[in-house]
């Protein structure tokens, strides 16, 4: 049980800290007499930008696999099941 939380918090970090290096998530702060307001933003279009943008690229990296496995097969055609 405790390495299963371990791992969610690493995977935690992990997604925030990407969130915050491509401008998913953005941090300010103010201040006024006393009080300190600190506030996140979550840029949602951001992230759908960037979900379409990784879509987009494993489709392409799985398309070049599958045309490689298939010139592959022509070229060695006794080796087809």
């Amino acid at each position: 049980m405790k390495g299963l939380l371990t791992v969610l918090v690493l995977l935690a970090l992990v997604i925030g800290g990407v969130g915050f290096y491509r401008g998913w998530f953005e941090f300010s702060t103010g201040k006024s007499e006393d009080k300190t307001t600190i506030s996140v933003t979550v840029d949602k279009n951001k992230i759908k930008e960037d979900e379409e943008k990784a879509k987009d690229k494993m489709q392409d990296l799985g398309r070049q696999v599958k045309d490689k496995n298939q010139d592959k097969a022509h070229e060695n055609p006794e080796r087809q099941p």
